[in-house]
Formats: structure tokens, C-alpha cells, sequence
């Protein structure tokens, strides 16, 4: 059973197919928001933290293909795109667009739920336990994630360890949203569970220490909830 604070979005102009595809997840452990349009998909990911965004190719307004191109462009959650467009060239346009995965419509029910499994299993990295190329800023700060390396505003390196590098990368990618303790634990594992066996607040606490620049506190702690990135963050 997946964690409960799993959240997919499914963004479809289509309330039946929003419905379909809810009710199975629901069914499966997952919390399910949904979006009819990019718009409404934006405002969704303003107010609430998602781990996961189903994202349909043909919408009115905005196209997913545009939409994905454009959440690309900063940290966001991984996409799943789905279209009845699904020959090669569409597949491939999805791909380049910045989707980790392109699923034809109509798709079983049980082939997209092992398609969010893989996806929501590799959130915070990639097949084989290697990040991909993904470097992003704050507050003067880079964070070269494919390079597993920190630099501070002055460009000084910051050594973290795989486990606190895990971690940062699970903040960074949900700037001002509250993480509950089990979200950074699952985040800061890694690919060796056995590797970070200590306590999250341990974690947070030696990152934190790392992160503090001019006294100013970049993780904010939130009584009986979790930990919140302050700072916002981009893209590079």
C-alpha cells in the first residue's frame, strides 16, 4: 500500500476520464486532486502540495505538451502524460517536453497504477539511484543534483551526504509546502535504505546547519506537521 500522502494530480478536460482514473488510485491508497485545464492545474499546485501530475495532451487553452514544457522550467512534481495521440512522433514530443512517462488513451487501469508506482518510485531520483540532470537555485545558493554537489552564494562547496542530498532535492522541488516527517524519510534513503537509518529530525537538523546563511533559517520547522523549504526556488 503506498503512503497516504501521496498525491496525484489528474489534469483532463474530460470529468468522466478524471473520475475513472481517481476512483481506481483512491482505490489503491492514493489522494487524488484533479484540474480541467493548465489553469486550473496551476492553481491546484499554488495551494497544495502534489507528488505526481497525470497531464493530458489535449485541453482547451493551454495544451499539455505547452504546459509541460513550462513546468520544465522550474522545480515541479513528475508527469505523466496521457494522449489519444500515440504514435512515435507524439510520444516523442511528449518525452522532449519534460514527461517521464507518455501513455496512449485508452490505457488500463492496471498499466497507468504501475506506471505511477515507477514514477512515484523514482521521484527524487533516477533507474540505478543516480540523479538526472537537475540543477536549481535559492536565494544565491546552486544545488547541482546530477553532479551531487552544493555550492553556497559565495560558490564554496558544501559537502552533504547522500542522504542529506536526497533530502534537500525532496525540499527544493516543494518550496514553501509543509513535509511531513514519513515524506522526508522515504526521500532521504536513497538508494540504500540501510545507508539512512537516523532519525529525520537528525537529518534535517545537520542540513539545516549547512544551509544557514546569514542567519537566516532556510527550513522552518511546523509544530506537529513537518518542515517547510522557505525559500522559493528555480530552475537552472
Amino acid at each position: 500500500m503506498p503512503d497516504s500522502n501521496q498525491t496525484v494530480l489528474i489534469v483532463d478536460d474530460d470529468a468522466g476520464i478524471r473520475e475513472v482514473i481517481a476512483e481506481s488510485l483512491r482505490g489503491h491508497g492514493y489522494r487524488t486532486l484533479d484540474a480541467a485545464d493548465a489553469r486550473g492545474m496551476e492553481r491546484v499546485l499554488a495551494s497544495q502540495p502534489v507528488d505526481l501530475i497525470l497531464l493530458d495532451v489535449l485541453m482547451p487553452g493551454e495544451n499539455g505538451l505547452s504546459a509541460c514544457q513550462r513546468l520544465a522550467r522550474a522545480a515541479h512534481p513528475p508527469v505523466v502524460m496521457l494522449s489519444a495521440l500515440d504514435t512515435p512522433p507524439d510520444r516523442i514530443a511528449g518525452l522532449n517536453a519534460g514527461a517521464d512517462y507518455y501513455v496512449g488513451k485508452p490505457s488500463s487501469p492496471a498499466e497507468l497504477l504501475a506506471i505511477v508506482k515507477a514514477t512515484l518510485r523514482r521521484g527524487v531520483q533516477t533507474a540505478g539511484g543516480a540523479f538526472a540532470p537537475y540543477r536549481v537555485g535559492f536565494l544565491g545558493w546552486t544545488a547541482d543534483f546530477s553532479a551531487h554537489e552544493l555550492r553556497d552564494p559565495a560558490g564554496v562547496l558544501v559537502h552533504l551526504t547522500d542522504g542529506e542530498l536526497f533530502m534537500l532535492k525532496a525540499f527544493v522541488e516543494r518550496p514553501r509546502r509543509v513535509l511531513t516527517r514519513d515524506q522526508l524519510l522515504d526521500a532521504a534513503r536513497g538508494p540504500d535504505s540501510n545507508a539512512f537509518d537516523r532519525a529525520v529530525d537528525v537529518q534535517v537538523s545537520r542540513l539545516r546547519r549547512k544551509l544557514r546563511a546569514g542567519g537566516d533559517e532556510l527550513i522552518r520547522t511546523i509544530r506537529s506537521e513537518g518542515y517547510m523549504f522557505v525559500p522559493a526556488t528555480r530552475r537552472l
